[in-house]
């Protein structure tokens, strides 16, 4: 366990408890070992959220924006926590090499399917990359739904759906298999937020 990860969760979640307060509907569905968890992103808050819903017992490896670790404090900080850049629109090979290296240790990885903050309800297009990962692993999916509209001194409901495994031919899956495993993706993580 990453200590550093472990005291910054204890710090946020004391902040958090007061400002945001977090009902997390769900939690006995993160498996033990690796699992690719993904969820709908609206807000620079979301990272936090999510580490503060799994606990320091489950930590996570986020995929974040290449440019953030060039930023001095915020840099390090992210390094120290375990997560590692992505540069955005390319087929960044060194990022997807980091995640195999983190699934195959039995550890999970946290990644943002559409690829960006979408405001509000509304949903874009996902990006292929969890789905490429999973079924080359073999290493499940595990959707989750945060609140688009976060309120303040109320309860936000994170809602951690079950783990599964995509449906492929096999681990060398062609472009259309991974599109449509990560369209069913994304309907899986809208899906739980109607459940609320």
């Amino acid at each position: 366990m990453n200590r550093f990860y472990s005291l910054a969760l204890g710090i946020l979640n004391a902040t958090f408890r007061l400002i945001y307060p977090l009902k997390i509907i769900g939690r006995e569905n993160i498996p033990e070992g690796a699992v690719l968890v993904c969820a709908n992103h609206s807000s620079y808050a979301d990272p936090v959220m999510i580490a503060l819903a799994f606990t320091s017992k489950h930590q996570l490896h986020f995929m974040a924006k290449a440019d953030l670790f060039d930023k001095p404090v915020l840099g390090g900080i992210l390094r120290v926590a375990g997560s590692f850049g992505v540069h955005r629109g390319t087929a960044d090979a060194s990022a997807i090499k980091q995640a195999m290296k983190y699934l195959k240790n039995g550890e999970k990885v946290m990644m943002f399917p559409e690829g960006r903050r979408i405001r509000g309800e509304d949903a874009a297009a996902a990006k292929s990359g969890a789905a490429m990962l999973s079924i080359r692993t073999g290493i499940p999916l595990l959707p989750v739904h945060l609140p688009a509209k976060r309120r303040l001194f109320h309860h936000n409901v994170i809602v951690i759906g079950e783990a599964y495994h995509p449906q492929a031919a096999n681990r060398k899956a062609t472009a259309e298999e991974y599109r449509a495993v990560a369209d069913d993706l994304l309907q899986r993580i809208t899906a739980l937020g109607k459940e609320i």
